[in-house]
């Protein structure tokens, strides 16, 4: 088990978060992005993210963050469950269906997901308001 796997392990982060750390799941930005939010939380962190939107489906999700590993689980997490759904399904996301989607997440990152889902909600407010 590598090291950082370990420290994330042993912080209290899911399988499934450490997964997402690794891989970098939806990690980097979209070309020509139909809406696009940077938000930064009161801790500090910053999330941006990048939608592709058609016909009022999420149809491709990225994310960039400067911040810790919750930070990045919780966008991964974000962005892999709003792929292929609708806006107002997206909209009434909060950071417990992202906590509930990782499985696991070390108590004082809880809000991380919280930066996730209000980048989000910013984004798809700013898309609305150009249509």
């Amino acid at each position: 088990m590598s090291e950082v796997r370990n420290l994330l392990k042993t912080s209290g982060y899911s399988e499934r978060a450490i997964e997402y750390y690794e891989n970098h799941l939806n990690v980097g930005s979209l070309d020509n992005p139909d809406a696009q939010y940077m938000f930064t939380g009161p801790c500090g962190d910053t999330m941006e993210i990048f939608l592709k939107i058609a016909s009022g489906i999420i149809t491709d999700a990225k994310f960039q963050a400067i911040g810790c590993a919750g930070s990045f689980t919780s966008g991964s997490a974000l962005t892999k469950m709003i792929t292929n759904k609708t806006l107002q399904e997206c909209e009434k996301l909060d950071e417990n269906d992202v906590l509930n989607h990782l499985g696991g997440m070390p108590e004082q990152k809880v809000h991380c997901s919280r930066l996730a889902v209000l980048t989000l909600k910013k984004a798809i407010e700013q898309f609305k308001k150009k249509e």
